[in-house]
């Protein structure tokens, strides 16, 4: 039986010093891509945002008289009601939009996960993913996440280059959070949340340690 593949990304402090190498289980980020799988997924959930706003009066709910607009015969004239028809000006809308369209659809969860990890897969390969290894310390201020940010950049071209950064962490790394969310083109994602669109949008992962040994222990048993 073949041996699977060793992915390893690299680990940082929050002095940008470089650590040991961070070993994945390559049974979540060594997927085949499949872009059919990827594309469904962002489509299924773009579609469930949808919201059904429009909402067009019919002839019922325009103001206006009921009044006949001629005698029914004798005119000359196409026979008509009254001036509330769809037919003319200022009428209600025939067969029009009542804002109660369904945009809902569907996709089972291994299939949801499965695309999900194909993305990662992905960034995996292509080295865009790296691990920093505690968050706690990190003071509250956008200003040392930027200098923090900078400082990781002359170690990582590809996160130089990256004009969209996804900061991922758990819902308990709060300085984090507050640290990272004032820089335009940093994301702040939570592990326990993550999905194919919100990766798809991104060009480089920074994921806490706690994040991505989180997240690999709570996908191990699924696949």
């Amino acid at each position: 039986m073949p041996q699977s593949k060793k992915i390893t990304v690299n680990t940082y402090d929050l002095e940008a010093k470089k650590l040991a190498p961070l070993s994945l289980d390559p049974d979540l980020f060594d997927q085949e891509d499949n872009p059919d799988l990827i594309a469904q997924a962002i489509r299924v959930h773009l579609s469930n945002q949808r919201r059904a706003y429009p909402k067009a009066k019919n002839r019922a709910e325009v103001r206006g008289t009921t009044k006949k607009v001629w005698k029914q015969k004798g005119t000359g004239r196409a026979r008509h009601g009254d001036r509330r028809a769809p037919i003319f000006v200022g009428g209600g809308k025939a067969h029009g939009p009542r804002g109660n369209q369904k945009f809902k659809l569907k996709l089972n969860k291994k299939m949801r996960a499965q695309a999900r990890l194909i993305i990662l897969s992905h960034f995996a390969r292509e080295k865009r993913i790296i691990v920093i290894k505690d968050f706690s310390s990190l003071s509250p201020k956008t200003k040392i996440a930027q200098s923090f940010l900078q400082k990781l950049e002359k170690k990582e071209k590809l996160l130089k280059d990256s004009k969209r950064i996804a900061i991922i962490i758990t819902p308990k790394e709060k300085t984090a959070k507050t640290a990272f969310k004032n820089i335009p083109h940093a994301s702040l994602l939570s592990s326990e949340s993550l999905n194919s669109y919100q990766l798809s949008r991104e060009k480089f992962l920074i994921f806490s340690k706690e994040a991505i040994t989180g997240f690999q222990k709570n996908n191990e048993n699924k696949n």
